[in-house]
């Protein structure tokens, strides 16, 4: 099983576990609740998972401009 994570903000590839039979609370996503999981995980056919989060480039411009809330993706 592989489990890759992105930026739900520019896409940008932020790292990749490869492991046999990780379990939910090992990457800490036992802790989302049902929205959060649908939004933020998928799942491919043959195992492997890919997680959306943000990574510190997007964290850093918007903490300088929180008005890019309001978009889904942006170029930085």
């Amino acid at each position: 099983m592989k489990v890759q994570y992105f930026c739900r903000h520019c896409a940008t590839e932020v790292g990749k576990i490869d492991g046999e039979l990780l379990t939910e609370e090992e990457l800490g996503i036992h802790q989302l609740n049902e929205i959060e999981r649908q939004e933020m995980i998928t799942y491919s056919g043959n195992g492997d998972i890919q997680i959306q989060t943000i990574c510190e480039n997007c964290q850093k411009a918007f903490e300088k401009n929180p008005d890019l809330h309001q978009y889904d993706f942006f170029i930085h």
